[in-house]
């Protein structure tokens, strides 16, 4: 049966909820839970209602049900300004609103000041009522928001650990230490020996610090030194470029950076010298950005999965909804390598 293109039914007035439940041969209030609460019903029971409500054209009144839940259907996103939006952050985003609006909600955006997160925003917000929880990215050591929020009972998740302190609610994280190590076992795999990290300074990130440990993890593994090998650097080209240059000088014929970002750093470092990426020293990038792919070489990289990052962090916060003292639920999920020409084998 073809999708109908608005709410009214036959006789000319809105398609209602009871009108709904007697199609479906349910109750009004599976349907009711079938929009508001999906996880309550059976996947057939779910599946079948649904599909009533596209047939039928229901749509529930916004409105109607916020009188009814006190419910705004908005979950709040703090965007940090920034010279450029981060690509990893970009499809988070687009991910976490795709993954809201299955379940009708709508993600509303509002803007932090620069410099880190703070509370600006999450307290204007909660004053007007126009939220029903938080998603919360950028967490970082001495962020205030996650005991903040649990304090004043607002649901939220975060994409992301807490990196200090006492652990506090609901997060999404992908394992950065495991990527790293699929890095150095896929070139340990290919040859290499001499394999160095290029990643951010020692304890200005938590998710920096997790990839570093993941490199080491791996060569101690293999009994491969690591001393002399590990490099630090801003995510910045031109800091990039100059923090690897020890590195090569030192004949690493392999990097492994903490973002793709640094990696672009140590291909145009690797070009100045007369070097070829890939053919003389072997470059793998972290996030696997769009940019990643259209590099020459293409830059083999560890991707996130930000689509379940998104579908996750939704799932957490509306059970942090429905049951506020239930025991906080922690997700770390498993990157993947993607493999381009930017690690060949090395020639013997």
């Amino acid at each position: 049966m073809p999708r109908s293109s608005n709410t009214s039914s036959a006789k000319g007035g809105p398609v209602t909820l009871a009108m709904v439940a007697r199609r479906a041969g349910v109750s009004p209030q599976t349907v009711s839970n079938a929009v508001n609460s999906p996880d309550l019903l059976r996947p057939e029971t779910l599946e079948r209602v649904r599909r009533v409500i596209e047939e039928m054209g229901y749509r529930p009144s916004r409105a109607a049900q916020t009188l009814r839940t006190r419910s705004s259907k908005l979950i709040g996103y703090g965007i940090i300004p920034a010279p450029s939006i981060h690509p990893v952050l970009d499809r988070f985003l687009h991910a976490l609103s795709q993954a809201a609006d299955e379940v009708g909600y709508r993600v509303l955006l509002f803007a932090s000041p620069p410099g880190g997160p703070t509370l600006d925003g999450y307290e204007d917000l909660l004053n007007q009522h126009e939220v029903d929880g938080f998603v919360l990215s950028g967490t970082a050591r001495g962020d205030r928001r996650q005991a903040w929020l649990a304090k004043r009972g607002v649901p939220f998740v975060a994409f992301g650990r807490m990196w200090s302190g006492r652990q506090v609610g609901d997060w999404v994280d992908v394992d950065g230490a495991a990527g790293t190590e699929v890095a150095v076992e896929h070139l340990i795999a290919q040859g290499h020996r001499k394999i160095a990290f290029l990643g951010w300074e020692r304890g200005s990130s938590g998710a920096g610090d997790d990839r570093a440990e993941g490199w080491q993890r791996a060569m101690r593994r293999h009994g491969l030194p690591t001393r002399g090998r590990r490099g630090e650097s801003p995510d910045d080209i031109d800091a990039a470029r100059a923090a690897v240059k020890p590195l090569l000088d030192a004949g690493a014929t392999a990097v492994v950076a903490a973002s793709d970002l640094l990696a672009l750093g140590c291909y145009q470092t690797l070009r100045e010298r007369g070097a070829a990426p890939g053919r003389d020293v072997a470059v793998v990038g972290f996030d696997d950005s769009p940019t990643a792919g259209l590099l020459v070489p293409a830059l083999t990289s560890v991707a996130q999965p930000l689509e379940e990052v998104g579908r996750e962090c939704v799932r957490l916060l509306l059970a942090r909804m429905a049951a506020p003292d239930a025991p906080p639920e922690r997700v770390l999920l498993e990157p993947s390598l993607v493999i381009r020409d930017s690690t060949p084998e090395p020639a013997a």
